[in-house]
């Protein structure tokens, strides 16, 4: 027998359920207990878990600047691209039967003056263009005529009639170095894709290029901003928007190779027409060399121009200069390129006296006075 006798009283619940309700006691206990203990526990156990200050991360966020800043070339080509037009020209020439043929060109060219004068290039507008049509960038299509032409420069001044003009610039091509911006504004491969602006560097000053067989283009400047056909006559800017040359060619067998003429050459010839409505190319009678063409040739010197050949009708010959002279200042002014010479002779003026000093085979120096004539 049982030493322990189990008493039922009938009123209570069977013990089974006596147990289930000590567990929702439980339960209920523990419920209110925890939260005593997150209202009465000290700062210090909470900081333990959730240390203080700490809150959750925030997502990172991405802010793009929508403030749109203008770039140097965006600026420089609004500026420009106004006063630059497109050329369109055309020649008739014989073939080898004597029969004339039209020959159709296309090229650019930039306005340096209210008055409707343009630069450009002299195989882009020569004399020899029969018909030249001007396109402005506002729309207008003006007839042109040739003024002025250099071959030797590859210049020419184109002349239109028209009102309203934008004209570009200049700036001073003596005072460039290399490495700051370039800027080329033209026609590249016809009307089609006028005004191209393209951008780089100035590459180098005073190359020398083979143009013929028989002709050397002198002292250009050298960039890598592209320049393509139809680019010639259009200018090449600074980065303060000033025209600091004019595109004439680029090397073909290779890229970022294109030259420009300095623009300091044509300065007197714009202010001539400017302040006359003329220019007369003047004449001083000799074929020079810089240092670089003449190493070329074998004659080494350090500073001036070579006198390669001389005319002895011409005005330097009648003032005593010879051929293997070396041109070191004309009117005070160095000479050490061929650009140079000719702007020395350009600004001085046709039948007036220059003062030209001289080294001679031997070393010496003499001091020649020389009366330019006009080219014919």
């Amino acid at each position: 027998m049982s030493n322990y006798n189990f008493y039922r009283d009938s009123n209570r619940p069977p013990a089974r359920k006596g147990l289930l309700s000590y567990f929702v006691v439980g339960i209920i206990g523990a419920v209110v207990g925890g939260m005593l203990v997150l209202i009465l526990a000290p700062p210090v156990l909470l900081g333990r878990a959730v240390p203080k200050g700490e809150e959750k991360p925030k997502e990172e966020q991405v802010i793009i600047n929508t403030n749109k800043e203008v770039s140097p070339v965006t600026a420089i080509a609004k500026k420009v691209m106004p006063a630059v037009v497109g050329i369109r020209t055309t020649e008739y020439q014989e073939d080898m039967f004597f029969r004339k043929r039209k020959v159709e060109g296309v090229g650019s060219g930039v306005i340096v003056d209210k008055s409707g004068y343009i630069l450009t290039n002299n195989h882009v507008a020569s004399k020899e263009s029969a018909e030249i049509q001007v396109y402005l960038a506002d729309g207008r299509n003006v007839t042109g005529t040739t003024l002025w032409t250099d071959p030797g420069l590859d210049l020419s001044i184109v002349k239109i009639e028209a009102d309203n003009l934008t004209v570009a610039e200049t700036g001073d091509s003596d005072k460039i170095e290399v490495g700051e911006t370039a800027v080329a504004i033209g026609n590249p491969l016809g009307l089609r894709f006028e005004r191209s602006v393209t951008a780089g560097i100035i590459s180098a000053l005073n190359r020398s290029i083979p143009i013929e067989e028989d002709r050397v283009m002198e002292d250009l400047i050298q960039t890598d901003a592209s320049i393509n056909e139809g680019n010639s006559g259009g200018p090449l800017i600074n980065s303060e928007g000033k025209v600091i040359g004019i595109n004439t060619a680029k090397v073909k067998t290779a890229e970022g190779m294109g030259f420009a003429v300095p623009i300091n050459v044509a300065v007197p010839v714009i202010k001539s027409f400017v302040k006359t409505g003329n220019f007369v190319t003047p004449y001083i009678g000799i074929s020079a060399l810089d240092k670089e063409i003449a190493s070329f040739y074998g004659y080494e010197i350090e500073k001036g121009v070579f006198v390669a050949q001389i005319d002895k009708e011409g005005p330097a010959y009648k003032a005593g200069i010879r051929e293997e002279d070396i041109i070191l200042e004309i009117d005070g002014s160095p000479i050490n390129s061929v650009t140079a010479l000719k702007r020395a002779i350009f600004s001085a003026g046709t039948g007036n006296e220059v003062k030209v000093k001289v080294q001679d085979k031997t070393g010496g120096t003499r001091n020649f006075n020389v009366r330019l004539g006009k080219v014919d």
